[in-house]
């Protein structure tokens, strides 16, 4: 696990960005998450707020920040607040943070305990003209739960009906989407976990293996390394269930002949990796699965050199899908003249590879970012165009990490097989 005291220059950066951005009069509001329940009396594993992470790197629960930086008194422009703790808690729980650690890790010099968070922000409100607040805004999430901010929201328009209050997360998220030096290292350090724990199932995968004991060998690298959690629930799907997008029960056969893909990522210092390799559960693969691997490696050589200052995800989607329907039409799935009769509202190519090619990533796998800004450097996305064939029972799809700089691009994934002689070097079973 990654010393975040040895963040604190990068988290005090962050706010000094965001207040930056901020206008005259402003305050700013972020909450850690909620507790999730899990059953009876159990919880799920805590993970922090994303964005409330980026400022602090704090990771414990019951976590406030407030940030008014025009306030008169310069001690309160920056306030941290954190959970109480005493003996018969930690005795249960474990440690819990003091403020000194608390300010150690934030770079904040006013710590204060959670139970003082309401006066203080009757304080701070009562000078604020524009108050800020957080909400997570993936566009493509939703959920019936109203989660932690939500109910926070609602509470504080009720208390406080005559303030204007406003939307933080734009703001945060054209600040995260372009990476410190410091957050590259760590999603670098997470790639290199996550390639660690590749090269240890092409050592350890053969026919008859279930899909979990495949995960397992995974698992057991991640935390030997210190990535004591998955960026995101790994998928692990031999044969045709690899066709299946975001299939994570993980517990079928892999079976001789099949070809197993792989999509998962460690997660260091709350700092994700999302890499996808497709290898053969025999350690060879057969003529039909070369043909279509190696349509899908080229294609994704080609893509990575797209990923250049001054384009955007929503272009680079536009020109992989002209590449990969050339491959399409080269492997027989159609022809040529089928494409030129085929609807303009429903493309052929779209039935064997229907995903988007490119998304942000960082704190979250899918990281804040739209797929219509343009790219600078210092953005880090994923590269990872597929080839879905259920009817052959295969499915394919290679996926790296690449950061944008001001020259080629930088994969931060190298080091991790994919050509697919050295996958079958690797095995052990080269034919």
């Amino acid at each position: 696990m990654v010393d975040t005291t040895k963040l604190s220059e990068l988290f005090s950066r962050n706010r000094q960005k965001l207040t930056g951005k901020l206008p005259q009069g402003s305050l700013a509001v972020l909450n850690s998450n909620d507790v999730f329940p899990r059953n009876g009396d159990q919880d799920f594993p805590f993970r922090q707020n994303s964005d409330l992470f980026y400022l602090t790197g704090i990771r414990q629960e019951g976590t406030h920040l407030l940030i008014s930086p025009d306030f008169p008194d310069k001690s309160m422009r920056e306030i941290l607040f954190i959970r109480q703790t005493d003996p018969q808690t930690e005795q249960w729980e474990g440690k819990k943070l003091t403020p000194e650690e608390a300010a150690d890790i934030s770079g904040i010099n006013t710590v204060r305990y959670a139970g003082t968070f309401d006066a203080v922000l009757n304080t701070l409100m009562s000078d604020a003209e524009r108050v800020f607040l957080n909400s997570n805004e993936y566009p493509k999430y939703s959920n019936p739960v109203p989660y932690y901010d939500l109910r926070f929201a609602e509470q504080l328009r009720k208390k406080y009906p005559l303030h204007r209050f406003e939307r933080l997360a734009p703001v945060l998220h054209q600040l995260r989407v372009v990476k410190e030096n410091a957050e590259v290292d760590l999603i670098r350090k997470a790639c290199t976990i996550t390639g660690n724990a590749f090269k240890r199932v092409l050592q350890n995968l053969k026919p008859g293996m279930k899909e979990f004991e495949v995960q397992a060998e995974i698992t057991y690298e991640f935390m030997k390394s210190g990535a004591f959690a998955y960026a995101y629930p790994p998928i692990i799907a031999s044969g045709a269930r690899g066709c299946f997008l975001h299939y994570t029960e993980n517990n079928g056969l892999c079976r001789d002949n099949e070809l197993l893909l792989m999509d998962f990522g460690a997660e260091y210092g709350n700092y994700a990796a999302d890499v996808s390799r497709t290898v053969p559960v025999n350690g060879h693969f057969n003529k039909r699965q070369k043909e279509c691997y190696h349509s899908v490696l080229d294609v994704q050589k080609r893509s990575i050199a797209l990923f250049r200052p001054g384009t955007s995800i929503n272009e680079i989607n536009d020109r992989v899908n002209r590449m990969m329907e050339e491959e399409m039409i080269r492997l027989g799935l159609f022809s040529r003249r089928d494409v030129q009769d085929q609807p303009t509202d429903k493309p052929l190519y779209l039935k064997y590879f229907m995903h988007g090619v490119s998304h942000f990533i960082g704190l979250d796998v899918h990281d804040a970012g739209s797929k219509y800004q343009e790219l600078k450097p210092g953005m880090v996305l994923t590269c990872e165009p597929g080839l879905y064939l259920p009817d052959e029972h295969m499915g394919i799809r290679i996926e790296n990490v690449i950061l944008v700089s001001e020259q080629d691009p930088v994969d931060l994934t190298a080091q991790i097989p994919r050509d697919l002689e050295e996958i079958e070097e690797l095995m052990g079973r080269q034919a």
